[in-house]
């Protein structure tokens, strides 16, 4: 009796109906359990179909092996030989898994090399055809003959006129009309505006002090010459001398981009956040327009070349369809930001002189510029004259800003800053807050017209009056970059914080203490 599965004598032995043949119970089970058939008929086969055998138990007897000592070690023998033969195929197989698996590696590595050259293609591709889009009605414009090519050239034919200048196509009534409505719109709603409940009151902004700092720049070109930030989503960006734009998220404390592209430092840079805009001026004589992509990148789509020397200044026209540049060629030009043409460009080269400062009013039908010469030029948009001039500061006027009641003009330069009535047209205050050595680089009102900030070898905060009350000094923040030069201040949403630049690659916060871990939690919460 021996099993048709082992070949041996079964310790159960059971019998098939069907087939008559004999197996051991616990190998037939298995097998019917796992394929329904019988193993060697190929049948159909159940376990209903088994009937086990009544036998006597019998002793099996001991191998003729293991009957004595050297049958027992040549048993052991055998065992090892079976062992170490299994470890070498084990071996084997390991180096061979160990292989496939650092293949397999190189493949994925390469994989994803192509899958991100790829993906750069596509949004190199996205960004062409984006461009392409936006100067199709440029294009379209160009088949009349007084039409304006892309960067603010024209035609070669008529790019010159008879006395040497650049033609331009100018402001026409069209543009005309809508400053005149946004100033209308713009001067109602600034009657009824109220000071907003969510505005950081005088008595936080005295427990000032810095919550952050954040290395944006090059250690080998440290400096940052420019700052903005923007209205609604709170992003930071910043320009250095290391001639890159920083794109800087503050609740998250990361970086989203770094814009590069100029030659030289970047002297001034703007948000506009219709369709994603950016603007950036530089030393080396260009203006360059950027736009977010989907990724939350920002791409150069326009590269204007219109000014003779370094761009000193860009501000961003209340209606976000224009902005205008300045620059130490002693001109500054208006744009089209969706087209960046130039529509037309005021002042011409003359000696020394040059625009280092420019900022619109926030009703948009007034420009404000400051020269090298100490002197702070009004212009009437609508028409490009020049209706005020403000004279008395010392050296450079390096900053200014609109205070958003529409009355008060702050200036800085060498001396400090001047507080300027544009109602009956004169200084009525002057802040000389450092010494004779020490230059004022930054002034800024915050959005809400009733704090000043001035930048110099500190940062001192005061609370906006009228002509006749004193401008109170708040609080005095220190430079904590250890250079002395405070190049850049803007307030944060409702004064929540101020943002600092200096002559170091750091941008800082001041804030209440305890906001920024709140911000934080309130960032990993999200």
């Amino acid at each position: 009796m021996i099993c048709a599965i082992s070949g041996e004598v079964p310790d159960e032995p059971v019998v098939s109906k069907k087939s008559g043949l004999l197996f051991e119970r616990r190998l037939i089970e298995r097998y019917v359990e796992d394929h329904g058939k019988c193993p060697v008929t190929k049948e159909e086969l159940t376990m209903d179909d088994i009937v086990p055998v009544k036998t006597n138990k019998v002793v099996k007897p001991r191998p003729l092996q293991a009957a004595s000592i050297p049958g027992l070690l040549g048993i052991f023998q055998n065992e090892w030989d079976a062992l170490m033969l299994s470890n070498y195929s084990l071996e084997q197989q390991l180096h061979t898994a160990r292989q496939e698996l650092s293949h397999a590696l190189y493949q994925h590595d390469a994989a994803c090399r192509v899958i991100a050259r790829l993906k750069k293609e596509r949004d190199e591709a996205r960004t062409l055809l984006a461009q392409a889009e936006r100067q199709i009605p440029a294009s379209v414009a160009a088949a009349a003959p007084a039409a304006v090519v892309s960067n603010g050239k024209r035609a070669t034919e008529d790019e010159i006129g008879p006395d040497g200048k650049k033609i331009r196509p100018g402001i026409n009534p069209v543009m005309i009309d809508e400053l005149t409505e946004c100033n209308t719109m713009l001067s109602a709603q600034r009657k009824k505006r109220q000071v907003p409940p969510t505005l950081a009151p005088i008595d936080a902004l005295e427990r000032y002090t810095q919550i952050s700092s954040h290395p944006l720049h090059k250690t080998n070109k440290p400096g940052i010459l420019s700052m903005d930030i923007h209205p609604s989503k709170d992003i930071v960006a910043t320009g250095g001398i290391d001639t890159n734009a920083v794109l800087f998220d503050r609740p998250s404390g990361q970086i989203l981009c770094t814009l590069t592209g100029h030659s030289k430092k970047i002297t001034t840079l703007k948000f506009v956040p219709r369709d994603g805009l950016f603007v950036t001026g530089s030393a080396d004589k260009t203006v360059r327009i950027w736009q977010e992509s989907e990724n939350g990148n920002y791409n150069c789509i326009h590269t204007l070349k219109d000014h003779t020397a370094e761009v000193e200044a860009v501000t961003v026209h209340a209606t976000q369809k224009y902005f205008v540049t300045a620059s130490k060629d002693n001109s500054w030009c208006f744009y089209d930001i969706s087209t960046g043409s130039c529509l037309t460009q005021v002042g011409e080269a003359s000696g020394q002189e040059g625009y280092t400062s420019a900022s619109f009013h926030p009703d948009g039908l007034i420009l404000g510029t400051g020269t090298t010469d100490a002197v702070v030029k009004i212009w009437d948009v609508k028409t490009q004259s020049n209706v005020a001039k403000f004279e008395g500061h010392v050296g450079p006027v390096t900053a200014m800003s609109f205070s958003e009641n529409g009355y008060f003009l702050a200036t800085a330069a060498h001396d400090g800053v001047k507080l300027w009535d544009l109602r009956k047209l004169r200084n009525f205050r002057t802040f000389s807050p450092y010494d004779s050595d020490t230059p004022t680089n930054a002034v800024e009102f915050d959005f809400s017209g009733n704090y000043l900030a001035i930048g110099g070898s500190d940062i001192r905060v005061h609370q906006v009056a009228n002509v006749k009350v004193e401008w109170n000094l708040i609080k005095t923040l220190p430079d904590l970059s250890g250079t002395g030069k405070v190049t850049s201040v803007k307030f944060g949403a409702d004064a929540k914080y101020i943002a600092v630049g200096s002559m170091d690659r750091n941008l800082r916060i001041f804030g209440l203490p305890g906001d920024d871990q709140m911000e934080e939690s309130n960032t990993a919460a999200e």
